[in-house]
């Protein structure tokens, strides 16, 4: 699986407020974005965040994956993580 690093120039807050400081760009994450963003930040794996989704929301492992393959698309087109 991928590993994948969070742009330098954002700024998460506890309450899902994300602020990329290079563009002046501001976005919000829900609990789960926000869950994925803090452990993709953290420099935990792909495979490493969807066990922690499965044990965090209590959901199967597909439904972990599909969210974060959704998620992941989601940062990556806003140019907020990329691959490393």
């Amino acid at each position: 699986m991928a590993q994948y690093k969070i742009s330098e120039n954002l700024a998460l807050s506890e309450s899902g407020f994300l602020f990329k400081a290079n563009t002046g760009e501001s976005f919000t994450a829900n609990e789960t974005g926000l869950f994925i963003l803090k452990n993709l930040k953290e420099g935990k794996s792909e495979d490493e965040i969807i066990n922690l989704l499965t044990e965090e929301y209590e959901v199967e492992k597909e439904m972990a994956q599909r969210d974060f393959d959704e998620f992941l698309t989601l940062i990556k087109n806003f140019d907020l993580v990329s691959q490393s």
